[in-house]
């Protein structure tokens, strides 16, 4: 990747993010909040990323066609929703305005030697979405494993998944390099048209350059785009913002 400058580098970031508010006190009031800070007078953000109870919310303020999609996640953050209710989670965000579903796997049961279960709730929640981006979050940092990183990803993507992505933003360990790399190279070597979209504790353009780094170089030039790479992420707007006006004040990596 050719040398980007901390402003370049910031607006390409601020194209690629999912601005996320999945706080447990979110309401109504932050959601507004939220729609507006994802239009910015630098441009706007990929999406807004927020819980399913939202999602009606938020597209009522955007209206139909916006530029700012709406994600929403489903079976979050445990993992351990049955099927079925999974199911209906993702019908009706759909059918609330949801363009895309952030889809946590079973993987406490994946960590049993249970893949079944993986396949089983991606290819269910694939044919819920209608049309709908479908984003399956591994857990990374539960899953700890490189060759169970691997397995995860080599599954979701077989499954139906349009993006993998690493965390829910709610344990302990989130987002890393190292399993970025794992994901990258599953994707790569899958030859499908499949996205990534590293989330949880990413807060600083630095941060970000890092991981756009890696997936170019993963993936080859001119890869990188919306519609193959998203960042997750609550804080890094503000870091974004802080170098796009000029002041250069790197923010500490915000939290969910």
């Amino acid at each position: 990747m050719e040398l980007l400058s901390p402003r370049e580098a910031a607006a390409f970031a601020l194209s690629l993010l999912d601005l996320t508010n999945l706080r447990d006190d979110c309401d109504n009031a932050a959601i507004e909040k939220l729609c507006l800070r994802a239009q910015t007078p630098y441009g706007h953000t990929a999406a807004i990323c927020i819980w399913p109870r939202f999602v009606a919310h938020a597209r009522q303020i955007l209206g139909a066609d916006h530029a700012v999609r709406i994600a929403t996640v489903v079976n979050f953050p445990s993992g351990d929703l049955p099927v079925a209710a999974v199911v209906e989670e993702t019908r009706q965000a759909v059918e609330d305005g949801a363009n895309e579903i952030d889809m946590v796997i079973p993987y406490r049961k994946l960590l049993t030697g249970d893949e079944a279960s993986v396949t089983e709730m991606v290819e269910a929640v694939r044919a819920a979405c209608r049309g709908a981006c479908l984003k399956v979050i591994l857990e990374t940092g539960e899953l700890k494993d490189s060759a169970v990183i691997r397995r995860a990803s080599e599954l979701a993507i077989a499954a139906g998944a349009d993006f993998i992505k690493t965390s829910t933003g709610k344990v302990a360990v989130n987002a890393t390099l190292e399993a970025a790399d794992i994901m990258l190279q599953a994707i790569r070597d899958s030859k499908k048209r499949v996205g990534f979209k590293p989330a949880g504790g990413i807060g600083t353009v630095s941060d970000a350059d890092l991981y756009l780094r890696l997936a170019e170089t993963i993936m080859g030039p001119n890869w990188i785009m919306p519609s193959t790479f998203r960042f997750g992420a609550s804080g890094l707007l503000d870091d974004i913002l802080g170098v796009l006006g000029g002041s250069m004040v790197a923010r500490a990596s915000g939290g969910y």
